[in-house]
């Protein structure tokens, strides 16, 4: 890490030395006005805000700072939206403008490898960072969806379902055979859940669709994320930093912010109470915020202040970085401590707003026209006003940022896969589980369904062709019972009806030949 020296004197704004780097212990040191400034570590959870145009110096601001932190035993996580922090995990190197920049602060820079996780969500560039359906929840999963207030209904009802029948829903398969499921009993369900349509159904499921192809399939899924892998410390003390590749991920911006933020939230519900602790139990870099509040509805708002107002308690500190400061609602910005402002321009008439905006919300500081400064800055110059030791905002000062003791600039893919094979999650997250779940369970249900119809109409089929024999059989039993009959009757007429036939016959020929002969 980087030495402090004694003695101290103040550094002037032209190429003279510094004589000294003074800044207290437990704090972090992130550059030099006419004196030193700082983070108190005890009020470093007290959250920040860095901004500043592209390309004046919010990148190496940052990597300083993730830096210091783990220099001090605390964890961090940021998210590596251009690549450049992957740097993080190799020596730095002595270049030109490095040397030049601690000179003139008089900082005495120690060149350093950090220790270093990256994760991924799409397994390329770090391990696989999951999380399940079930713990996203339906509010997130419905602002990721863009869905309207109906179709999160009908999604509020299918977590209900879910939870009441037991059926876990880990991936978007198990999801999407779930709303399957509820649009052929929706008859049945209505009554106590609430209205469920098939269009609905069908709304969310073109959703799923849409985010399937974004790449969220590689998102939702077990093992996942367990909050420890984010606060570990490395054997010679130092915070790991957590690096998150995020420049694929930001062609899905919706799905970046809604990550990072169940990611806060996750902080929120597992990490216990501990008031303000002596140092953060880890740092939360959000870069390019503006994607997490752009269009939020005011429910989601609502969540990202309480996430913002109260995590504070469980030890974390968050860190917003983005381009405009107007980008953070007022409500979430008042709760931002530590303010580092690198440069903005004044081309447009909202570039002076925010500009103006910005300046406003500093503390005055006499010496400085905070508006026409903010202009002003070069690369590597900001704007600084942080908490003192009762908590009140220092006045802001301009201030040259430290340079970096890893490396700026990317890794190469051999040395990103080197980290990768040594970290000490490797195997962990590698190989995607698929336990049984919502779909597996509705998968027998559908096929035990389908045998019993099956074995129904068999049986219906059966009972149907047995009724025909039956009436068959039947209809040839009466028949034989006719012939019979005649059997008999004719048996009965030969024995008795036929002699007296005879009988009568002879009587008669009989009597005809007497009468000839009376007659004669």
């Amino acid at each position: 890490m980087a030495r402090r020296k004694a003695a101290p004197k103040k550094a002037t704004k032209q190429d003279k030395v510094a004589e000294a780097v003074t800044a207290p212990a437990e704090s972090i040191y992130i550059g030099q006005s006419d004196k030193a400034e700082f983070i108190l570590l005890k009020l470093a959870n007290r959250h920040g805000l860095v901004t500043g145009a592209t390309g004046t110096g919010k990148t190496v601001t940052l990597q300083g700072l993730a830096e210091s932190f783990s220099d001090e035993g605390v964890p961090v996580f940021c998210a590596d939206v251009k690549g450049d922090l992957s740097g993080l995990a190799e020596k730095g190197v002595a270049k030109g403008w490095i040397e030049d920049r601690a000179k003139l602060i008089g900082y005495d820079v120690e060149l350093n490898a950090y220790p270093v996780i990256f994760w991924d969500l799409f397994g390329e560039k770090g391990h696989p960072i999951r999380t399940t359906i079930t713990e996203l929840g339906p509010l997130l999963l419905s602002r990721l969806m863009e869905l309207s207030e109906a179709q999160e209904g009908v999604l509020n009802i299918a977590f209900k379902i879910a939870d009441d029948e037991k059926l876990l829903l880990l991936d978007l398969k198990d999801l999407q055979s779930l709303l399957v499921n509820l649009a052929e009993r929706a008859a049945d369900l209505t009554t106590k859940y609430g209205n469920i349509t098939k269009a609905s159904v069908g709304s969310i499921q073109r959703s799923l669709l849409v985010l399937e192809r974004q790449g969220a399939e590689y998102f939702f899924g077990e093992p996942a994320l367990e909050v420890k892998d984010l606060m570990r410390t490395a054997r010679d003390g130092r915070g790991y930093i957590s690096v998150l590749a995020a420049d694929q991920l930001m062609q899905s911006p919706r799905l970046y912010a809604t990550f990072l933020l169940f990611l806060l939230s996750e902080l929120f519900e597992e990490l216990p109470e501990v008031g303000d602790p002596d140092k953060p139990k880890l740092v939360f870099f959000f870069d390019e915020a503006h994607v997490l509040f752009r269009d939020a509805p005011k429910a989601l708002l609502r969540k990202i202040e309480q996430v913002v107002r109260l995590i504070r308690s469980k030890g974390v500190g968050v860190y917003f970085v983005t381009q405009n400061p107007l980008d953070v609602p007022d409500s979430v910005s008042a709760q931002l401590g530590n303010r580092v402002q690198h440069a903005l321009r004044a081309f447009t008439p909202a570039e002076q707003k925010a500009i103006k905006a910005a300046a406003e919300t500093f503390r005055a500081n006499p010496d400085i026209d905070t508006k026409t400064a903010i202009m002003e800055l070069g690369i590597g110059e900001a704007l600084i006003s942080t908490l003192d030791r009762k908590g009140r905002p220092t006045m802001v000062e301009r201030t040259l940022i430290k340079p970096p003791s890893s490396r700026p600039g990317p890794l190469t893919a051999a040395e990103r896969k080197t980290v990768i094979k040594e970290s000490p999650v490797a195997g962990d997250y590698d190989k995607p589980v698929d336990r049984k779940s919502a779909f597996e369970i509705l998968q027998k249900r559908t096929a035990e369904r389908v045998k019993a119809e099956a074995e129904a109409e068999a049986e219906a089929a059966e009972a149907k062709e047995s009724g025909k024999k039956k009436a068959t059989k039947k209809k040839s039993s009466s028949g034989s019972r006719g012939d019979g009959f005649w059997t008999a009757f004719s048996k009965v007429f030969v024995r008795s009806v036929v002699p007296m036939i005879t009988r009568v016959a002879e009587d008669a020929i009989k009597r005809g030949a007497l009468g000839g002969v009376r007659r004669r």
